[in-house]
C-alpha cells in the first residue's frame, strides 16, 4: 500500500493521485501542507527537505517531486499503461512532461498565486501580464501538437498527459485571458471523461479567489 502525503487541492498532489487511480494502485493519503500544516515537522522534513508536497512511500522507497513520482509509478506498475513501451511514444511522453515543468507550469503557477491565492491589493499586475502572455503562447504550442495527435505521446494516454491534464484543468479555472485552443479543448474533454481524472482532480472544485481556496481545502480533506 502506497502512502501519499499532501492535500487534495494541490495540483502536484493531484498528478500523483490521478496516476495511482489510472494504474489501479491502492493508496492511503495524509493531509499535509497548506492549512493542514505538518510539512515543516521534523518527520516530514526527513522525507522531503524542501518541505513540499507530495511525498510518497512505497515500501522501502520514499520520494518527492511530483513529476518524478509520476514517472516512477508509471514504470513500477502495469508497464505500458502510463509509460509507453514503444520508444517513440516514450520519447514524446518524456518531452511533454519536461515541457510542462519548464514552460507551462511556471506561468500558470504565477497566475494562480496572484489571481487565486492572493488578495487583490497584493497582486502583481506586471507579473500577471507576463505570465498571461507566456501561458497563452504555451497553450497554443500544445494545441498545435494536439492538432496532429490524440494524446501527447501519440495514440494513447501516458504520463505526459497526466501532468498536462492536471495543470491545464487548473489553468482553465483561472480568470485570465486565454487563446482559442480547440484541439487542446477537445483533448481535455477526453481527459474529463476518464473516471480516474474525475476522482483525483475534478472531485475537488476549482477556487476562484483566496476565501474560496481556503474553504475548498478544508472541504476536500
Amino acid at each position: 500500500m502506497i502512502t501519499v502525503w499532501g492535500r487534495r487541492n494541490s495540483v502536484n498532489v493531484q498528478k500523483v493521485l490521478w496516476a495511482l487511480e489510472e494504474l489501479d494502485v491502492p493508496y492511503t493519503r495524509e493531509n499535509v501542507g497548506g492549512s493542514f500544516g505538518g510539512n515543516r515537522d521534523a518527520d516530514f522534513i526527513a522525507m522531503n527537505p524542501m518541505g513540499l508536497v507530495p511525498v510518497i512511500r512505497d515500501g522501502d522507497v520514499t520520494m518527492f517531486e511530483s513529476n518524478a513520482i509520476v514517472r516512477y509509478l508509471a514504470a513500477r506498475f502495469r508497464a505500458g499503461v502510463l509509460r509507453p513501451a514503444e520508444h517513440r511514444s516514450l520519447a514524446m511522453a518524456e518531452q511533454w512532461m519536461e515541457w510542462q515543468q519548464q514552460n507551462f507550469g511556471p506561468a500558470v503557477g504565477t497566475l494562480f498565486m496572484n489571481l487565486v491565492r492572493s488578495l487583490p491589493e497584493n497582486r502583481n499586475a506586471t507579473a500577471i501580464a507576463a505570465a498571461e502572455k507566456q501561458a497563452a503562447e504555451a497553450a497554443l504550442i500544445a494545441d498545435s501538437w494536439l492538432a496532429r495527435h490524440d494524446w501527447f505521446a501519440g495514440a494513447a494516454l501516458s504520463f505526459g498527459d497526466i501532468v498536462m491534464g492536471a495543470l491545464f484543468w487548473r489553468y482553465r479555472g483561472i480568470d485570465c485571458a486565454k487563446p482559442d485552443t480547440p484541439h487542446l479543448s477537445e483533448w481535455m474533454e477526453a481527459v474529463e471523461e476518464r473516471e480516474p481524472f474525475r476522482r483525483a482532480v475534478m472531485a475537488v472544485p476549482r477556487a476562484k479567489d483566496l476565501s474560496d481556496w481556503n474553504r475548498i481545502e478544508r472541504e476536500s480533506a
